[in-house]
């Protein structure tokens, strides 16, 4: 497991999030959790993580010279710590490398359209998932969610 790879063990930096699936705009997370609790959202990719297709939703898995698309979202002003809980809810992320995970959190480096890069929260498959998802996985051309085929996921999960 590589620096890149090992969870942030401080969840208290206020960052943006990356995010990649059902959290972007136009989705039924979006809805859900971001709508009218965003200061911004901007398009983004994430370098050096491939997207596989999931049950309904997608994980992003680290791959050195692939990228994922997506958005950078900023919570709203005095939002922040129940925007991060409620995601990480729906992440089912119970912290740093607990067993139960299904998404692990990570700071990255996300790139702007500019070229710039920022540092946001995103959430990756855990390494179980991401193992078997690199073994048996679909993944998504290009990386990107709204892309995706609409042929039937092949999950390996189920």
């Amino acid at each position: 497991m590589t620096s890149v790879e090992r969870p942030q063990e401080t969840t208290t930096a206020e960052l943006p999030f990356f995010v990649y699936g059902t959290l972007r705009p136009g989705e039924v997370n979006h809805d859900l959790f971001l709508r009218g609790r965003t200061a911004s959202e901007e398009p983004a990719t994430l370098p050096d993580a491939v997207l596989y297709d999931g049950p309904g939703y997608p994980y992003a898995v680290h791959r050195p010279g692939t990228a994922v698309v997506g958005e950078l979202i900023t919570a709203e002003p005095g939002t922040y710590r129940e925007l991060l809980a409620e995601l990480d809810r729906l992440e089912e992320y119970e912290g740093p490398g607990r067993p139960g995970n299904v998404y692990d959190r990570f700071a990255r480096e996300a790139l702007r359209p500019d070229g710039t890069t920022v540092r946001a929260w995103v959430y990756l498959a855990s390494p179980l998932i991401a193992r078997d998802l690199r073994e048996r996985g679909a993944e998504i051309p290009g990386g990107d969610w709204f892309n995706r085929s609409a042929e039937p996921s092949r999950h390996p999960l189920g």
